[in-house]
C-alpha cells in the first residue's frame, strides 16, 4: 500500500485517473475472461439437446429442456425451434436477429479496453507536460541550482507516462485476445445455427 502510495505522490495528480482506469480495466479483464469461455458459451448441454432432434416433434422435447435457462447460444437456437415449423427463410431471418442482439453479450466491454488503450497514454502524455511545465517554473523562479525541486518535476513526467503505457499495452492485448475469442465463437455458433436450419429443411420437405 505504501508503494502505492508513493507512485502516487510522484506521479502527481494524473496518476488518480490512471489508477482508475487500471482498476476498470482490471475488472472488465477478468469479467470477460469468465464470460468468454467457450464451454460456457457453446454448452455441450446445448449441443447435446440438438443432436437428438431427430423429428420435428423433438423440437418441442428441447424447448421443454431449455425452460428457464438462458445464455447467447442457446437463446439462438430457441429462437430456431420456436420457429421449426416456418419457412426456412423466416427461420434464418429469426436466428440472424436473435444472433444480431446476442452478439452485443458477447462483445460487452470490449469498447472500454479499447477506450482504455487509446486514453492511458494520452493521461500519461498529460502527466508528462504537467510534470515538464512544473519544472520550467522551478527554472524561472528559482534557478537551475535548485535540483531537488527540478527532480519533482522530472519525476512526474516520467512516471506518469510509464504508467500510461503499462496500462494501455496490456488492454491493447486483451482487446485484441478478447476480440479474437468473440468472432470464433459468433463463427461457431452460426456453424450450429446453420446445421439446425438443414435439419427443419429435412423435417418439412419429409411433411
Amino acid at each position: 500500500m505504501s508503494a502505492i502510495a508513493t507512485l502516487l505522490q510522484k506521479g502527481g495528480i494524473m496518476m488518480y485517473p490512471l489508477l482508475l482506469t487500471s482498476v476498470f480495466g482490471l475488472a472488465v479483464f477478468i469479467e470477460r475472461a469468465l464470460f468468454l469461455r467457450r464451454r460456457r458459451i457453446i454448452r455441450e448441454d446445448v449441443l447435446s439437446t440438438i443432436d437428438q432432434i431427430q423429428t420435428a416433434e423433438d423440437t418441442d422435447k428441447a424447448l421443454f429442456a431449455f425452460k428457464g435457462q438462458d445464455g447467447p447460444f442457446l437463446n439462438i437456437i430457441r429462437t430456431g425451434l420456436e420457429k421449426a415449423d416456418r419457412p426456412r427463410a423466416e427461420i434464418k431471418e429469426a436466428i440472424e436477429d436473435k444472433g444480431r442482439q446476442e452478439i452485443r453479450s458477447l462483445e460487452r466491454g470490449l469498447v472500454v479496453l479499447e477506450t482504455i488503450a487509446g486514453i492511458a497514454p494520452l493521461m500519461g502524455l498529460l502527466g508528462t507536460v504537467i510534470g515538464m511545465i512544473k519544472v520550467f517554473q522551478v527554472i524561472s523562479e528559482q534557478g537551475l541550482g535548485q535540483t531537488q525541486a527540478l527532480s519533482v518535476g522530472i519525476s512526474e513526467a516520467l512516471v506518469t507516462t510509464v504508467v500510461g503505457l503499462s496500462i494501455a499495452i496490456p488492454a491493447f492485448i486483451a482487446y485484441n485476445f478478447f476480440t479474437h475469442r468473440t468472432e470464433d465463437l459468433v463463427l461457431e455458433i452460426e456453424k450450429h445455427s446453420a446445421a439446425l436450419l438443414d435439419r427443419f429443411h429435412s423435417f418439412q420437405k419429409k411433411s
